[in-house]
């Protein structure tokens, strides 16, 4: 069992599991634009194969799209009257408008289009809107001159500048024109599971309820899952060896492992942060349409998983200021 965890917490779990919240942490998000729409399809499997292709393969670090599924909806909530996902793809604040449509396009060429009956349809909410992806050039051109703008009839209601592409199954239909949204991307929360239970079955609790909790949650996605890397700043190794191949080979693989917070360094290296008795410190993180959507949703895993046995206390990564904007801190969320 690990000890106490911070210097200034409180405890929120039962008397039997006690579960330390960090009262100093923040979680430091950063400003994000995003696409969110619908993707449509006949049945459950090819809506599910469509989502998850779509929105798989989280690097917005890397200056690729990060993506994930809000959530599932029934054919109520769609235009076209089927089952349907709300899914999100998400770029950094300052991808330049050629890079964002280069990267949505794929997403949606070989994430959605290949998939039988799908369809992809904006959500219709106008908030936050600070341009938009005409999907003509990227997406619209895979017709090669057969493709048509149209008037789609659809539950009743006639539906506007419409792309039909003719495919083998039948028609692609995509909506012309997709807003592009500004939202918060990187709230995060930290947990610090102890040696009390196997750290496989913590995780798959942790997993469960975590991932439930922001499903529920509206206008968020947690685009890794339970991430088992929570990264950091910069690189070590890219500095020590600056000017160095290897030097280069670390700076060009991103956000390296986080070594101060990994527990099997703990004892091996100078500036461990890990506690004793801490033995896995996965992380969430959760993307969203505003500040106050990921604040709610981190309060609501928070309240999901406190009585999970096994997670001793719970943190959020701050990278002193050079990451983002936005602290969320765990103090605010009580």
């Amino acid at each position: 069992m690990a000890g106490k965890l911070f210097e200034n917490s409180i405890n929120i779990g039962p008397a039997s599991n006690p579960v330390e919240v960090n009262m100093d942490a923040y979680a430091e998000a950063f400003e994000g634009k995003y696409l969110r729409f619908f993707i449509t399809a006949y049945n459950e499997s090819m809506l599910k194969y469509a989502a998850i292709q779509t929105t798989a393969l989280p690097c917005v670090v890397l200056g690729r799209p990060e993506g994930g599924i809000e959530r599932y909806v029934g054919p109520a909530e769609t235009p076209d009257g089927r089952i349907g996902a709300i899914v999100h793809l998400w770029m950094d604040k300052d991808t330049t408008q050629e890079d964002f449509e280069y990267e949505m396009s794929a997403k949606g060429r070989q994430g959605t289009l290949v998939v039988p009956t799908a369809s992809i349809y904006d959500v219709g909410n106008p908030d936050n809107i600070i341009g938009t992806f005409d999907t003509m050039e990227s997406i619209g051109f895979c017709g090669d001159g057969y493709q048509e703008v149209i008037k789609k009839c659809m539950n009743g209601k006639e539906r506007n500048n419409v792309i039909k592409i003719p495919i083998m199954i039948g028609d692609f239909y995509i909506d012309r024109y997709l807003p592009i949204r500004k939202g918060v991307s990187g709230g995060n929360l930290w947990f610090y599971i102890d040696e009390s239970r196997p750290v496989e079955e913590v995780l798959s609790n942790l997993w469960e309820k975590a991932l439930s909790a922001v499903d529920n949650a509206p206008g968020v996605i947690a685009p890794f899952g339970i991430c088992s890397a929570g990264s950091k700043v910069g690189s070590e190794m890219a500095d020590k060896l600056e000017g160095t191949p290897e030097g280069d080979a670390y700076k060009n693989i991103g956000p390296t492992t986080n070594h101060e917070q990994c527990p099997t360094l703990r004892g091996k290296i100078v500036g461990s942060k890990v506690p004793e008795g801490i033995v896995s410190i996965p992380e969430i993180v959760i993307d969203g349409t505003g500040l106050h959507t990921v604040e709610n949703a981190m309060k609501d895993v928070i309240q999901a998983v406190k009585d999970i046995r096994g997670i001793a206390g719970i943190s959020a990564g701050d990278y002193g200021g050079e990451l983002g904007p936005y602290k969320i801190h765990l103090n605010k969320l009580f």
